[in-house]
């Protein structure tokens, strides 16, 4: 299977996601409707460490249903947001309505944003959950670059590679690992009916995952022309990977006592150098 058909069983696993989490407390869209001013907890995030977007054009990258580009646009920016599932750009256009918050919202797989999206951006975005399903990070990189403007500010929270190379299962002594940490060519295949968020059963169960190193992402940043500004790792995780982990605090977990001392997220934050009079 090439990557194209990866990508492919990707984006109907991800069709079928959306009706789940449009019905799911996780995402809660009745509660983001109604309440004007609730901003998503990664997002919270993301603002104390990325700085004010009031008035700055922001695009983010695999924006799903739209939850988290929205919340931006609550804090004053001036949001687009792109995403391969074209069911996950439907809904996030009526949730833009229906919470009366505007945004815009395209259809793209990610690797071809510059030319679906024919303009460039204050500030790029990319969210918790989106690394993992790009097979090649050094091309994700330059569009990222290509996205930006002239001083523009790149700013990305994932989940840290050490939890994707490791296994389901958490011993006692912390993760185990599974998969590859560095990227290879060969995409690791899971197949669950399951989804994250709600109780709904997926039709198109397959797919297919990638991991990449810190080193490479970093490099690749940087070979796109990129400055890093700065690497932060995180004890937090913004979900319960294993189901010993405790809740800190509402909506982030740590690992259980006795377990090693590893980062379970990272967030960095690029910029793109301004031209030269």
């Amino acid at each position: 299977m090439g990557t194209s058909k990866f990508v492919a069983a990707n984006r109907a696993n991800w069709d079928d996601r959306v009706p789940i989490h449009v019905e799911s407390a996780d995402y809660d869209l009745p509660g983001f409707i109604a309440d004007t001013k609730l901003i998503r907890p990664v997002v919270k995030f993301a603002r104390q460490e990325m700085g004010d977007v009031r008035g700055k054009s922001l695009l983010h990258l695999q924006c799903h249903i739209g939850t988290d580009t929205l919340s931006w646009a609550r804090l004053g920016a001036h949001v687009t947001g792109l995403d391969f599932s074209p069911k996950a750009i439907a809904t996030a256009k009526k949730l833009s309505r229906d919470a009366k918050t505007p945004g815009r919202f395209v259809v793209s797989d990610v690797y071809e944003a510059p030319r679906a999206l024919g303009k460039r951006y204050d500030v790029v975005y990319t969210g918790v959950g989106a690394l993992c399903w790009l097979p090649d990070i050094r091309k994700w990189a330059d569009v990222v670059a290509r996205c930006l403007k002239p001083g523009g500010v790149f700013y990305v929270h994932d989940a840290h590679p050490i939890v994707l190379a490791a296994s389901d299962n958490l011993g006692p002594e912390g993760p185990r690992f599974a998969n590859p940490y560095f990227e290879v060519p060969k995409a690791v295949m899971y197949d669950d009916s399951k989804t994250y968020a709600g109780d709904g059963v997926l039709k198109h169960t397959r797919t297919y995952e990638w991991n990449h190193s810190l080193g490479e992402l970093v490099t690749a940043l940087i070979d796109a022309g990129l400055t890093i500004e700065w690497l932060r790792e995180h004890r937090e995780l913004s979900w319960a990977r294993w189901p010993t982990m405790l809740e800190k605090k509402s909506g982030w977990w740590v690992l259980p006592k006795g377990a090693a001392d590893v980062p379970l997220m990272f967030s960095l934050k690029a910029t793109k150098a301004k031209r030269r009079r």
